[in-house]
């Protein structure tokens, strides 16, 4: 049984709500065999027209509440829809006893049926087995089961095949919320990266032009004012970015990161040897090695109080290095996290290190 769904729901309508009852309903042509043999039985006209309308009855109860729980809104409600449907199916079987006595467990299979797709396993596995142990012991306890044997393999084969698709179908159910529970995770993994990524690198590009605008403010006016002017454009450029990142449309360009990388070292008084031409990259992965650039150097200005700073591109690398006091004995910060999953999530690798003649070094490679 599909999944249910809230009724209000917008977008199409699961096909499973809508033509579900059908896999129950083709089965129906089988009540024809109590129907007739309600005709047939030797009792007042009276009798086997109530009999028959009782069958039809039984048919149009198994029909609606197929429909009623493959519309439901929960598990829940499925279960009650669902238990009341078999309360009232059974009832109607026991009704038509009187007529056509023994024959009246022609409609145990729909009973099984109804109960493997509208109730919990458990109990559904429970009226299965009653209504096999109903086809076989009321005609041996009657010395009718000549008449009867033939049901016993159709309730065993209702009982299994039924059973089988509801097992596969809760396997389905509950991999499909173990898929939901990992997107959502990596959804969270991803918009706790790109926030920090985008924030780390804006905050820390004002922090320095903050820290060089109080330095000029009495010395010169004039530069001061201009490094605000960029605050105030570099606050609201981080705010878009933010919401960009949100809604999930934020793309880091690598030509872009190339040059605020030059604009964000200056300002922090470092000496920048960047690459001219970041097209050498290969398309495929221009966008991670700009996130990748873009953390690393968020790094030097504010962790590795180097002087300079070189960068190198490749058609599938990215080299950071600097000439700072080196990477230490410290781990991973969420930044360097976030760039290996990034990495490792495109098949490439992340190495970082100390740099011959002091320093550190970060290379990736895809």
């Amino acid at each position: 049984m599909s999944e249910p769904v809230e009724a209000d729901t917008d977008g199409p309508r699961d096909p499973w709500e809508r033509f579900g009852w059908l896999m129950g309903a083709v089965w129906l042509v089988f009540l024809a065999f109590p129907a007739s043999t309600a005709v047939a039985a030797d009792r007042p006209a009276l009798w086997r027209a109530l009999t028959v309308a009782l069958v039809v009855t039984f048919a149009a109860t198994y029909v609606v509440g197929f429909i009623r729980v493959t519309r439901a809104a929960t598990w829940a409600e499925v279960g009650r829809r669902g238990l009341a449907g078999l309360g009232v199916l059974v009832v109607l079987l026991l009704l038509t006893v009187p007529t056509i006595e023994v024959q009246a467990l022609g409609m145990v299979p729909f009973v099984v049926a109804f109960a493997m797709f509208s109730q919990p396993l458990a109990r559904a596995l429970a009226v299965g087995l009653l209504g096999l142990l109903g086809v076989v012991l009321v005609p041996l306890a009657l010395g009718r089961y000549d008449e009867t044997w033939h049901l016993t393999p159709i309730v065993v084969l209702v009982l299994v095949s039924t059973g089988l698709v509801r097992l596969l179908e809760q396997r389905r159910l509950e991999h499909r919320e173990f898929r939901d529970a990992l997107t959502v995770a990596a959804e969270r993994d991803r918009l706790a990266r790109d926030v920090h990524d985008v924030l780390g690198h804006s905050l820390t590009v004002v922090t320095v032009k903050a820290e060089l605008a109080e330095r000029l403010v009495d010395v010169d006016p004039e530069r001061a004012k201009a490094e605000l002017e960029q605050i105030r454009s570099l606050s609201r450029e981080a705010l878009a970015e933010i919401r960009a990142t949100v809604s999930g449309l934020r793309v880091a360009r690598l030509a872009e990161e190339v040059a605020a990388a030059r604009t964000t070292l200056a300002d922090a008084g470092i000496a920048a040897e960047l690459p001219d031409d970041p097209s050498v990259v290969d398309p495929r992965h221009r966008i991670v090695l700009a996130w990748a650039l873009r953390e690393a150097v968020t790094n030097v200005v504010r962790h590795s109080q180097a002087s300079a700073c070189r960068v190198a591109l490749g058609t599938d690398y990215l080299v950071v290095e600097d000439d700072g006091r080196g990477p230490g004995r410290r781990g991973d910060g969420q930044g360097l996290r976030g760039v290996r999953e990034r990495v490792e999530g495109a098949g490439g690798t992340v190495s970082v290190g100390a740099r011959p003649g002091g320093g550190t070094r970060l290379e990736v490679r895809l």
